[in-house]
């Protein structure tokens, strides 16, 4: 039997994600060939480019299957249920709306006060996933790694560029 619900949880965030990156793909390469991004001061420990499409695919499916077992837990969308996943809603707008803040709008400064609101947003997500079903608050700690990652990353991008 098709888990449709689980499918539709995992495919939920890594659509928004994918129609995010998409709407800015355009952007993010400029009409002489170069990338803006490319053109960046950027740290040295900064990753390849090709690492962030097959890692976010890994934590889109992380969290989505987190948000799955809250609400499986919960019995569905009960009142039970509308904090955790409201919170994760929440946090997943964030998520997809930084990329046309940072690669769409070069706005570095206001990507790394957005990503600061992700933070807090998905920290308070993870909490709730937790207190719903351990299972599912261990299950967002990678993409809490990763967020924490990126906002250092962000950050370093910032202050060496003088956004």
């Amino acid at each position: 039997m098709i888990n449709w619900g689980l499918i539709g949880a995992i495919l939920t965030p890594n659509v928004g994600g994918w129609l995010s990156a998409l709407s800015m793909s355009g952007q993010v390469r400029r009409p002489d060939g170069k990338a803006w991004y490319q053109l960046l001061n950027k740290p040295p420990w900064t990753p390849l480019d090709w690492v962030f499409g097959p890692a976010w695919i890994v934590l889109y499916c992380s969290m989505g299957f987190a948000s799955y077992r809250v609400y499986q837990e919960c019995g569905g969308f009960t009142a039970e249920s509308v904090y955790p996943l409201a919170l994760y809603g929440g946090q997943l707008v964030l998520n997809w709306g930084w990329t046309p803040v940072f690669f769409g709008l070069h706005r570095v400064g206001f990507a790394f006060l957005h990503m600061l609101a992700l933070d807090v947003t998905a920290v308070a997500c993870t909490a709730s996933f937790y207190r719903t079903t351990p299972v599912a608050g261990y299950f967002m700690l990678p993409y809490l790694g990763r967020l924490t990652f990126a906002t250092c990353l962000n950050y370093s991008i910032w202050r060496r560029n003088k956004f």
